[in-house]
């Protein structure tokens, strides 16, 4: 067994991430289940980088990368709901969390684009 303390802190760190990705992974929701809410008025929601964004989107979406979403909630509408996606999952819960706490009642996690 490694006594390097290095070594013990990336475990730490990887398992960090994958319980973050479990919990996170609990509340999203299936793609045709955010279609159907996006074709019924749902706002989607691309929280990845605007470059990502430019490589390819799913049609339809708006793009606040979820590191600038803090300073623009305000372009948003409250009232509506939200489908939020990213690349893996990760920012895609960031940003779920980061909009209910600013009083958005209905926001859903689709988790990564490929889950449309």
């Amino acid at each position: 067994m490694t006594r390097d303390p290095f070594f013990w802190a990336a475990m730490a760190f990887v398992a960090l991430l994958v319980v973050r990705q479990v919990l996170a992974a609990r509340n999203r929701i299936a793609g045709p289940v955010a279609r159907a809410k996006v074709a019924a008025g749902a706002l989607l929601l691309d929280v990845r980088s605007e470059m990502e964004f430019r490589g390819g989107a799913i049609p339809g979406a708006k793009n606040i990368p979820v590191q600038s979403l803090s300073g623009r909630v305000g372009e948003l509408d409250r009232g509506r709901p939200v489908v939020v996606y990213c690349a893996s999952g990760m920012r895609s819960a960031s940003a779920v969390s980061l909009l209910k706490r600013n009083g958005f009642t209905e926001v859903h996690d689709l988790g990564p684009a490929s889950a449309w």
